[in-house]
């Protein structure tokens, strides 16, 4: 059964989705089966693509949806959303 989910998240970092916080993202997106798509302004992007997070610019306070389809998509959006919380696991 694939199930698609729906959410947003904020970019809290001061520097907002730069190189490391946007790796991190990749990395935990990688993780999982789902196909996950990041839609900010105008541009979606695949999640599990570096180059194509980077392309987002999202700067601190940009809001973010996140757009998952698969079996473990909700999994996958809730891991995102969690890393998210926590900066990208970036303390500067």
């Amino acid at each position: 059964m694939s199930s698609k989910v729906k959410k947003f998240f904020v970019v809290i970092n001061e520097k907002g989705l730069h190189t490391r916080p946007s790796t991190e993202l990749v990395r935990c997106a990688a993780n999982f089966k789902a196909d996950i798509n990041l839609t900010y302004q105008d541009l979606t992007v695949n999640a599990k693509s570096l180059l194509g997070i980077l392309m987002l610019a999202a700067a601190k306070g940009a809001k973010i949806q996140i757009e998952a389809e698969g079996a473990d998509a909700l999994e996958a959006t809730n891991a995102i959303l969690k890393l998210a919380q926590n900066k990208f696991n970036i303390n500067y």
